[in-house]
């Protein structure tokens, strides 16, 4: 009764194998938690078996948003990080290349077809991204339909089981085994590289500091009588800011000419351990409005400007004429949706998003030199964003014949490069384009697990097939598939790069997409250093391995 109401309305299966995917992907058995998208692609799978089916078209439209969308969200990171970030890059450059070794060594030792092929390269690089873009190359190599839907169910079943272990593989090699090849205690190699980027302590994923890193005190000015505003804050690297003196029960603005009297005053705002290094050089502290007096602005800027990209925030600030950091304040820095530590010593790239704290005037005038702010909105920019699929549609028609292979980039391909594209006009001109961070992940979860269920369902009744077909050899393909990349990375970035061992392992991560052995770091290093390395490798290997797809298909058609 069951398959046959399935069988009849496959809506209802889409949105069954949707909830249930995400309740069973939601649980975690240590750092290992499968994800909304796995888990509904095994959902689909099993009610595949009723013969319920969705229509292409729904799953070309849906895989199409999801591919836009995550190319126009990561479009100011990619375009950054390309040139600047190369040390990182040549980790992004080493996984495509080691990765597409190992799948073509796999077709020629287990005889494999061109489906089975890209489900090994998309489950042991993690990058779900690659079933799309491969089954629409399947789709165009001139085979009978039964053919092709045959070789498309063979990508999301040797993606299942290649992933499984292909994520436990990234997740515990990262977090657990690569310390131990390089000999290191992660957590304090963490510690030590807080520290050097100027962290006054570690901070664990979902614990909050005891104290803010910014805070806000008033004095009663002693030590500091007779000093100039300006001289004080520049005594301490600029690093504190005076925003209000009451003299007299008279408030004087605070100008950096205006001389400090002995029994001002003064509310003083900055980062807290200069406020605290700076306290007996002014007075004596009293109790008064606190913080909140302090910072009565806040808000999140895209950073555009180039002559800051690649510098540190220390940097940034000691460029900055006095006039114009003065009382602006870095409270967060995110990048691709993760926020990265806030300190003296993190790394500037155009497209982080930088939240800014102060009083109006202050942060309006630093947010004018940083780049734009970006307004609280809920409306998406349909016309931009109906414009960005048709152009993307139109770049994947385009095709090349390389060594006698044709490669055609696809929808799937052409949207993901007009996502970056779009994505990189939008950070320039801000005025235009407008997709909010919420609209965008929408896109993304429901495009991409609808593709997945999709193409889960169709698979359905060739699943158990394939699986009988090559027993263990797809798990072990899968681990192979993952562990040969971080390998090759780990080597090259300690011992040719000399990358920092959290930031190094964050990078690995990054390189094969997976946000769960990213958790998984943070975790065990207790801060956030492993996130600066898996920015910046993560948004390089989501643009390049899902183009992957359509190589490998072509490499393995001649090759299998």
């Amino acid at each position: 009764m069951l398959w046959t109401l399935l069988k009849a309305q496959p809506e209802i299966a889409l949105f069954a194998s949707l909830a249930i995917g995400f309740f069973i992907g939601s649980f975690k058995l240590g750092p290992i938690q499968l994800g909304g998208v796995c888990g509904t692609l095994i959902v689909a799978l099993i009610l595949g078996q009723s013969g319920a089916r969705i229509s292409p078209d729904l799953k070309n439209i849906a895989f199409a948003l999801f591919i836009f969308a995550l190319g126009f969200t990561g479009g100011p990171q990619f375009f950054a990080n390309v040139g600047r970030g190369w040390r990182y890059g040549i980790l992004s450059l080493v996984e495509v290349v080691v990765v597409v070794a190992l799948v073509l060594l796999s077709v020629r030792l287990l005889r494999l077809d061109p489906g089975t092929a890209a489900g090994l390269l998309a489950g042991g690089a993690t990058e779900s991204a690659v079933i799309g873009t491969a089954s629409e190359a399947i789709g165009r190599l001139g085979l009978p339909a039964a053919e092709i839907a045959r070789l498309q169910a063979n990508i999301v079943t040797a993606y299942s089981v290649s992933y499984l272990f292909g994520l436990v593989t990234i997740v515990l090699f990262s977090s657990q085994f690569a310390p131990l090849i390089l000999r290191v205690n992660l957590r304090d190699e963490a510690e030590r590289v807080w520290r050097k980027l100027g962290g006054d302590g570690a901070l664990s994923e979902g614990q909050t500091l005891a104290a803010p890193p910014l805070a806000g005190r008033e004095l009663k000015v002693t030590a500091g009588a007779g000093q100039s505003i300006g001289d004080l804050e520049k005594r301490f690297g600029n690093n504190i800011s005076v925003q209000r003196v009451l003299r007299d029960r008279s408030v004087i603005k605070a100008q950096p000419s205006v001389i400090l009297k002995a029994n001002d005053r003064v509310m003083v705002g900055g980062r807290r351990e200069a406020i605290v290094e700076a306290l007996p050089a002014i007075g004596e502290e009293v109790f008064g409005g606190g913080v909140s007096d302090v910072y009565v602005e806040k808000v999140d800027v895209m950073l555009t400007a180039r002559a800051l990209h690649g510098l540190t925030l220390a940097q940034a600030r000691a460029r900055a004429a006095p006039g114009e950091g003065r009382g602006v304040f870095v409270a967060a820095v995110t990048r691709l949706d993760s926020t990265i530590p806030a300190l003296p010593g993190t790394q500037l790239h155009r497209g982080d998003v930088l939240t800014l704290v102060g009083n109006k005037e202050d942060v309006a005038r630093g947010a004018s030199k940083l780049g734009y702010i970006i307004r609280a909105t809920q409306k998406t920019d349909f016309v931009y964003l109906g414009l960005g699929v048709i152009a993307g549609i139109a770049i994947g028609r385009f095709s090349a014949r390389v060594g006698g292979i044709d490669i055609t980039l696809g929808t799937g391909g052409g949207c993901l490069l007009a996502g970056l594209l779009f994505g990189w006009i939008r950070s320039r001109y801000p005025l235009i384009g407008s997709l909010p961070s919420a609209a965008a992940q929408i896109l993304k979860d429901f495009g991409l697990c609808t593709f997945i269920a999709a193409v889960g369902l169709s698979a359905g009744a060739d699943a158990l097939r394939l699986i009988r077909e090559f027993g263990v050899a797809l798990p072990l393909a899968g681990i192979v598939i993952t562990l040969g990349p971080a390998l090759a990375s780990l080597f090259i970035g300690r011992m040719l790069l000399k990358l920092e061992v959290p930031m190094l392992l964050g990078a690995i991560a990054g390189q094969q997409c997976s946000t769960p052995a990213i958790s998984a770091l943070v975790g065990v290093t207790g801060n956030a250093t492993p996130v600066i390395g898996y920015t910046i490798t993560y948004a390089i290997s989501n643009v390049l391995l899902p183009l992957l797809g359509p190589l490998v298909v072509g490499l393995a058609s001649k090759l299998g």
